[in-house]
């Protein structure tokens, strides 16, 4: 594995083990702040840290990549967490926790389709899918028992599905040479403006007294500087290296990283369903992840 590709995966593990996370933060906050009013404020810190950390302004070739940049934005920044969102409303939190990471299932499949450069699947992509889906499921209802709710878990699917759309749309991006930082900014653009209709329909209030309160500023801060501005960089970075697939598995490590977390930071118990769990999943990223498992389709475009 060349020094590239190890940048790649570690980027891409760095950026899961900070998204596992997340729902820490989250949940602090959805204590007096509603799910949009939390997406629009961390992608507008996010946003003005990627302007601050790097100002200078990408001048973009043709309008076929002005509409790929938006198309990201509008997918990967607005569409994918509220679906998220508006589906945890509906649905429980552990069978959005087992349909989300379908995405990489998904990835893999548009990929297949759309991109002739990128990845050929063979068996073992999906005997990893499969092993990992199933220590998800373990992890997800472990302490709960499966509700399906059409309305919710079709949301989640859509969202699954519209991550899978962004992850191919970076890979595109990617490929441009644009620096990253900056594709990242336009990305983040794009989303927050698509995202600015949705706030009047979900009855968005701007109460500065709220950000007064330490543990509400500092969530922000987190979710604003290292779930968004670091995080996308990172991940679209990975993508860029190592193509939309193989980054697109790290999701199935997202309920690993956030069980191991609770037991951390709020110090519940692991069951014995989560720790086989934690295993399977695992095992499925090694699977999935093995060159064993691709066999180009020509040779990969370097970005």
């Amino acid at each position: 594995m060349d020094k590239k590709a190890t940048a790649g995966h570690i980027t891409a593990l760095i950026t899961i083990v900070i998204w596992g996370t997340t729902f820490i933060s989250t949940k602090i906050l959805l204590a007096d702040f509603k799910p949009i009013e939390i997406l629009f404020f961390r992608f507008l810190l996010g946003l003005l840290v990627l302007i601050a950390v790097y100002p200078k302004w990408l001048r973009i070739k043709d309008k076929k990549q002005e509409l790929t940049f938006a198309a990201a934005g509008l997918c990967g920044i607005c569409l994918y967490y509220l679906l998220e969102n508006i589906a945890l409303t509906y649905t429980m939190a552990s069978n959005v926790g087992v349909i989300i990471p379908v995405a990489p299932f998904f990835t893999a499949v548009l990929s297949h389709v759309f991109l002739k450069t990128e990845e050929k699947l063979k068996a073992q992509f999906f005997v990893g899918f499969i092993v990992a889906m199933a220590g998800i499921c373990l992890i997800s209802f472990s302490g709960s028992e499966l509700k399906l709710n059409p309305v919710g878990d079709i949301l989640s699917i859509v969202a699954a599905f519209i991550w899978a759309v962004y992850s191919l749309l970076t890979r595109k991006i990617g490929s441009y040479g644009y620096n990253t930082v900056q594709t990242t900014r336009r990305i983040f653009t794009y989303g927050i403006l698509f995202m600015l209709p949705f706030l009047f329909i979900f009855d968005f209030k701007l109460d500065m007294q709220k950000f007064v309160k330490p543990e509400y500023a500092l969530n922000l801060i987190y979710l604003g500087l290292g779930a968004s501005a670091l995080c996308f960089v990172t991940w679209n970075y990975a993508v860029k290296v190592l193509g939309a697939v193989k980054t697109s598995v790290y999701i199935y490590i997202v309920p690993v990283i956030t069980v191991v977390t609770s037991v951390i930071v709020l110090k519940e118990e692991i069951t014995w369903m989560a720790a086989i769990g934690i295993g399977l999943t695992l095992i499925g990223l090694s699977l999935s992840e093995s060159k064993l498992n691709f066999k180009k389709r020509g040779k990969q475009n370097e970005c």
